[in-house]
């Protein structure tokens, strides 16, 4: 097995929600980056629409892992899948990665909106999406986020996404 890795917040989510939900995460919050860093170490980030957001569910028990097979938001409508397939709390880490649109860079604060990081949620890297690289899913975890996150939008306008393959 490998050795630990011990790993520094780059930032803090500042604003968004409050509390952790499963749903409603379009509101607007801040990455607000390590005020140590130079500002060249965002330079060119606002080409981008939305950004890939490593953080921690720093909110969530280590006693809350749950290492099993389990329906989606425990919807029997939904094949049970393991640890690895939610995108929840209950991992071994409790790291998780979003897909925020990025509003604007100001400085060290990247303004966002979709992040379902919370208000004091560390950020462990930021970097930009490329949709191109984006892997494909299967069809009943479409339905999960179709309900969730609606049309994708950036500064610029509506983004459209590649249909999806029914496996």
């Amino acid at each position: 097995m490998a050795q630990s890795l011990e790993i520094t917040p780059i930032g803090t989510v500042i604003g968004g929600r409050a509390e952790p939900t499963d749903d409603h995460w379009g509101g607007p919050a801040i990455i607000r980056l390590n005020p140590d860093f130079p500002v060249e170490v965002v330079q060119g980030l606002e080409e981008f629409s939305h950004l890939l957001v490593v953080w921690q569910f720093h909110k969530a028990s280590p006693d809350d892992v749950a290492l099993h097979a389990r329906s989606p938001r425990n919807n029997p409508a939904w094949p049970p899948t393991g640890t690895f397939v939610h995108r929840n709390h209950r991992r071994p880490n409790q790291l998780a990665q979003s897909f925020p649109c990025l509003v604007k860079v100001d400085g060290l604060d990247l303004h966002v909106t979709d992040l379902d990081a919370i208000d004091g949620t560390p950020v462990y890297d930021v970097a930009p999406y490329f949709q191109h690289a984006s892997p494909l899913q299967r069809q009943w975890s479409a339905s999960i986020s179709a309900g969730q996150l609606g049309a994708l939008t950036s500064p610029r306008g509506p983004i459209s996404r590649a249909p999806l393959p029914s496996w």
